[in-house]
């Protein structure tokens, strides 16, 4: 028995929509880069959208979105609530380049009112949006966050790890979050040979404003700012 006799028919249909598809997915690249490449050197912020204002984590990623325009860069954001909103605030008010990358999606995610009224971009596709992130980010700042927050902490890793891609710092914020996931990396991933010991080397965690800057100028010291490929 066939149990896809019936399916053919739908499939074709489905290929035929794909390759319409193609020049709205075009149509994002080519919007998202002409924007970015004009905004200059940021740093990305990533961390949960259901982050109240009242949390201490909101208050930290004002402060280090703060000292990050401070230090001479931008601010870029998924847009939507939370930690974003957070990191495009203390953007806002450093008085830098506030950036909000905001995605359609089933919920709906309203963006937050810190972005430049300029730097506001919607985007359909989740693997469009994730490129301008990786593309024209100076180093990203990982707050405590969910699946997103990891999805994006995990490919710039491989990215990286692979050299598809240049290094870039990339800043774990709060050893108390981060560290279970740590600990399973060095226990298992790295007990196992699934992972070199240099690539524990692409993540610092830290805990304050004060080190989110310092391991920027580390880097920076050594680095020239450019897109990331």
């Amino acid at each position: 028995m066939n149990l896809f006799k019936n399916q053919s028919k739908n499939w074709s249909e489905i290929k035929a929509n794909d390759s319409w598809a193609l020049f709205k997915i075009m149509a994002e690249f080519v919007d998202g880069y002409e924007k970015m490449s004009m905004i200059g050197p940021c740093v990305s912020f990533f961390g949960s959208a259901r982050t109240p204002s009242e949390d201490p984590q909101y208050e930290l990623t004002v402060d280090i979105a703060e000292a990050v325009v401070k230090s001479g860069l931008g601010v870029i954001t998924g847009g939507g609530p939370g930690i974003m909103e957070a990191a495009n605030l203390g953007a806002k008010k450093a008085g830098g380049t506030s950036v909000g990358l905001n995605i359609n999606l089933p919920m709906e995610q309203k963006y937050n009112d810190y972005i430049d009224d300029d730097k506001l971009m919607n985007f359909e596709y989740f693997f469009v949006r994730k490129v301008m992130f990786i593309k024209y980010s100076q180093g990203f700042v990982v707050m405590p966050g969910g699946l997103g927050t990891l999805d994006e902490l995990f490919e710039a890793l491989t990215l990286i790890q692979t050299e598809k891609i240049k290094k870039f710092p990339i800043l774990l914020v709060g050893k108390e979050y981060w560290n279970g996931l740590l600990d399973w990396i060095k226990g298992v991933l790295l007990k196992e040979h699934k992972i070199d010991p240099d690539d524990l080397n692409l993540i610092h965690v830290v805990e304050s404003k004060e080190e989110v800057i310092e391991q920027l100028h580390k880097f920076y010291k050594q680095e020239y700012f450019k897109p990331n490929f």
